[in-house]
């Protein structure tokens, strides 16, 4: 993936667009650092696939799980029955 600093996009935006449009993406650096990526705006995201059900039988929800220390939280404000 080629590097343009702002100078040089700026001087040649409309041929870097197209570049990116046909599935060349490039970065455009300030004082030499990289500050943004152009891609084209339909090109695919690249993402780890989730893999459903991986932890199933690994953990156990709670009965309780919309009140969870329920009976923590109730001793600290009324103390031990």
């Amino acid at each position: 993936m080629r590097t343009y600093n702002i100078h040089e996009a700026k001087t040649n935006l409309s041929r870097l667009v197209d570049e990116a449009e046909q599935g060349e993406p490039f970065i455009i650096a300030k004082a030499g650092k990289p500050k943004v990526k152009v891609i084209r705006i339909d090109a695919p995201a690249k993402s780890k696939k989730r893999r459903l059900g991986v932890l199933k039988g690994r953990i156990r929800v709670p009965d309780d799980i919309k009140t969870p220390f329920a009976a923590e939280i109730e001793e600290m404000f009324y103390g031990k029955p």
